[in-house]
């Protein structure tokens, strides 16, 4: 494989609220959230944790067989969509493997009404106990470490990771992703309407490479799910205009638009942010 790049992103799931694996869904994709960014020495840092990250995990242990993975997780919330492929991770069935979780967002408290030193941690704890899953997250072979990070800058090597705050139901971040120059900007689940956030957003995207977008309504639809914490394709072509990024991928996708209906969505929205795509399972950019 070529690793003279900066970047590579490769999306894994990018429809919202459940997964939809009817077969008029399957060409943009059915999996829930999770994206990949790859670094040229193979370093793998995960976004999200939908029903693609199993996709994701099973691709991991093919390609790196016989090898040690050490995985870095950053999670956006805890919405179901956004979590509930880690049970099915098999790179965490594997004890040479290493898994680490990030977040900004946890449920204030809730480690302490339980006892847990950690709120990340017991949140996917409680995902997986009984009755809900038949194997616990504390019976997972790999090593896991749980990190309730500041909504700071974060470093890895040449890599930096910047979370920043969204408008949608309890806590919720995105994050700008760059190295060496090249930008992602990952925000999904957000509501536009809130001014100061809008603000965060276009401020975090200037100039970015690829701005990731929660394009889940047409703004029709939008009027009746106002309040959901989720935006159109028309506010994502607005804030990629004011940013001036360089791509825009509509993403989080409804669960009742099919491939037909998403690709006129697609075409609406090039009309007005020319260099728009539809987010795609298994496509990917190398920067």
């Amino acid at each position: 494989m070529d690793n003279d790049f900066r970047l590579r992103m490769t999306f894994w799931g990018v429809r919202g609220s459940t997964p939809t694996p009817q077969i008029e869904h399957l060409n943009y994709g059915g999996n829930t959230c999770c994206i990949e960014i790859r670094l040229p020495n193979n370093e793998v840092f995960i976004f999200d944790a939908g029903s693609g990250v199993r996709d994701l995990g099973d691709s991991l242990l093919e390609e790196f067989a016989n090898q040690k993975l050490d995985l870095k997780v950053f999670l956006t919330h805890f919405h179901w969509d956004h979590i509930q492929g880690i049970p099915f991770f098999q790179p965490l069935y594997q004890p040479e493997n290493k898994v680490i979780f990030h977040s900004v967002a946890f449920p204030e408290g809730l480690h302490r009404r339980s006892g847990s030193k950690n709120g990340l941690e017991e949140t996917l704890r409680i995902q997986m106990a009984h009755p809900y899953f038949p194997i616990s997250l504390e019976s997972l072979a790999a090593k896991k470490e749980f990190k309730e990070i500041d909504p700071e800058p974060i470093k890895f090597g040449k890599l930096t990771i910047t979370p920043f705050p969204l408008n949608h139901p309890g806590q919720t971040y995105g994050y700008r992703i760059e190295s060496e120059g090249a930008v992602i900007v990952y925000a999904t689940d957000l509501e536009h309407g809130h001014a100061k956030l809008d603000k965060v957003l276009r401020d975090v995207s200037q100039n970015a490479d690829l701005l990731i977008y929660d394009s889940q309504f047409t703004p029709e639809d939008y009027k009746k799910h106002k309040g959901w914490g989720h935006s159109t394709w028309l506010e994502a072509c607005r804030a990629a205009g004011d940013a001036q990024v360089k791509q825009l991928a509509l993403f989080h996708h409804f669960p009742s638009y099919d491939d037909g209906r998403f690709y006129e969505i697609v075409q609406l929205a090039r009309s007005k942010f020319e260099n728009t795509i539809g987010a795609q399972e298994g496509w990917s950019l190398t920067l």
